[in-house]
């Protein structure tokens, strides 16, 4: 039977999820580290801003091929191979599954071949053309900004690679591998930061050594998962890739999405070379808020959107409409209980969070105050971010590539709009809330996009998703409300003790009491995805 609620949808998450979260972990111990050896320093902000850059063409030739157009088209072949399967039988049945499997082997590699060809131009312009990049970010720290850049571009190869292979896995079920791999990336930058930065001119040199490595490792930790899946694929030349029909649709699916990634890019550039011309420090406090946002959207937000795009693709080849919907509001609900009261809890411990996270003789009290003004600000958006990682999946199972781009295009004008205006007299802040605004705005654009599919119930989506968020405003304001006077007394009966002690024990009696009082609201309601996600836990623990 198919999956087709909110337990099912937790229950492939939660490995997935707990991977997440280990790899979240170690990404905000990777902030620690980079807090602890750079601090909000201009050499911090050179190190920033030589990752991003690479980063933003990781997300057009990385994760965003892979969901709009790979995954889709892969899942199209491999439903083809199911259905010679099922339909022929003896020695037709293996001839009809050897010529699938011939025709799946050499999209593979065709998509393959493309692939390495896209990124390793981009590789090499993107070292040429640094000298020429940077200066839109300011002059300070330039050659090392340069240097950092050009050291970390090939880093885009093997971010690529990996990807590629994530979306063969996950197209086949298989989560574990690709969850793993980031974990490794976050580790080996750790230990790379600490034990290499004795010998180097500094430490963003030592951490951006641990990113190239990182990222090699990614790559090929999933590589032999693949092999184990019998899925090969080699070099083909240039021309019989091209011509390969599910090359081109993918290509075709892609198009509109370097449209819109190019307009992302423009918007990422532009805030950040707003946020270094704000002032020292800026760049990086947003880096270090927007890893703490990241956190809890890795922890369950990705992981669902991750599981749910082969499914959903799944069913709308097969017109499986119903269970699309189903599986799509589930996912919509699940999404409002985890992210909407940890929104209202960080609002409340924010500081002491940031404190207890970051707080060192480079991080000092500038630093915690650029940090919390950002952190203010991006986190009333995790929400709508959050979701428009599982509507965006809703559009990408459906072959539809142009309505997310044309949402997001929207949205980006709506930021980079936002950030010019609000730049100035809230600095980083007001770039943050730019962030906020226009993810909230491409929300609604993705919903009002998703409502000319008749099959897809996005009236009925959103109404449950409208009740349920507000039920958990309510219930997350109530359970906050408490934190209000007793927080400042806690941090000041704990303070002068160490960090660990002096923020760390506040934060946890807090995030106790938080907890308790939410758990209670949601008992009393008999909240339904609260509740499947008890009752799943209680049949693993007895397993």
């Amino acid at each position: 039977m198919p999956p087709d609620s909110g337990r099912t949808l937790v229950r492939q998450g939660s490995v997935l999820s707990l991977l997440t979260l280990g790899s979240r972990v170690l990404g905000l111990l990777r902030e620690m580290t980079k807090a602890s050896l750079l601090g909000t320093s201009a050499l911090s902000d050179a190190f920033s801003v030589a990752f991003m850059i690479p980063n933003l063409f990781r997300r057009l030739f990385a994760e965003g091929s892979v969901a709009v157009a790979f995954i889709p088209t892969f899942k199209e072949y491999l439903l083809a191979e199911a259905g010679d399967r099922a339909g022929a039988a003896g020695e037709k049945a293996g001839l009809n599954e050897s010529r699938a499997g011939k025709e799946t082997a050499e999209f593979l590699s065709c998509a393959f071949t493309l692939l390495s060809f896209f990124v390793s131009m981009a590789v090499a312009a993107g070292i040429l053309l640094s000298p020429l990049i940077i200066p839109l970010f300011g002059k300070e720290e330039f050659n090392e900004t340069v240097f950092l850049t050009r050291l970390m571009f090939p880093f885009l190869g093997f971010i690529s690679l990996a990807a590629l292979f994530q979306g063969i896995l996950n197209s086949l079920h298989v989560f574990t591998p690709p969850g793993l791999a980031p974990i490794v990336l976050n580790l080996v930058t750790i230990l790379c930061a600490y034990g290499l930065f004795p010998f180097t001119k500094n430490p963003a040199r030592a951490m951006a050594i641990g990113i190239l490595a990182g990222g090699f490792l990614e790559a090929a930790v999933q590589f032999p998962f693949v092999l184990k899946k019998r899925r090969r694929f080699f070099f083909v030349s240039l021309g019989r890739a091209l011509n390969n029909p599910g090359a081109q649709k993918v290509l075709r699916l892609i198009g509109p999405t370097v449209i819109g990634m190019a307009a992302y890019q423009i918007n990422d550039l532009v805030s950040t070379a707003l946020a270094r011309n704000a002032g020292t420090g800026i760049v990086s406090s947003l880096q270090y808020s927007l890893r703490l946002q990241e956190l809890i959207l890795g922890v369950f937000a990705v992981s669902i959107g991750t599981v749910l795009l082969p499914d959903l693709a799944e069913y709308a080849k097969s017109l499986r409409w119903d269970i699309y919907n189903r599986r799509l509001i589930a996912a919509m609900d699940i999404i409002a209980l985890v992210t909407v009261p940890i929104t209202f809890f960080t609002l409340a411990q924010g500081e002491t969070l940031i404190r207890l996270l970051f707080q060192n003789r480079s991080f000092n009290d500038e630093s915690v105050r650029l940090t919390l003004s950002a952190l203010r600000c991006h986190m009333p958006g995790l929400f709508f971010i959050a979701l428009n990682r599982i509507l965006a999946p809703a559009f990408y199972a459906q072959s539809d590539s142009k309505s997310p781009t044309l949402a997001g295009l929207i949205s980006f004008g709506v930021n980079i709009g936002l950030a010019f205006l609000l730049v100035r007299p809230l600095r980083g802040a007001g770039i943050a809330l730019a962030l906020t605004l226009s993810s909230a705005v491409n929300t609604a654009l993705l919903l009002a996009f998703l409502r000319r599919n008749p099959h897809v119930a996005v009236a009925r989506a959103l109404r449950s998703a409208l009740a349920y968020t507000a039920r958990l405003a309510v219930f997350s304001v109530l359970a906050a409300a408490p934190l209000l006077p007793l927080g400042p007394r806690l941090t000041a009966f704990f303070a002068g003790r160490g960090r660990l002690v002096s923020y760390g024990i506040p934060f946890a009696l807090s995030a106790c009491i938080f907890a308790a009082i939410g758990i209670l609201l949601l008992f009393i309601s008999r909240d339904k995805q609260a509740t499947a996600l008890v009752k799943m836990l209680r049949r693993r623990g007895k397993e």
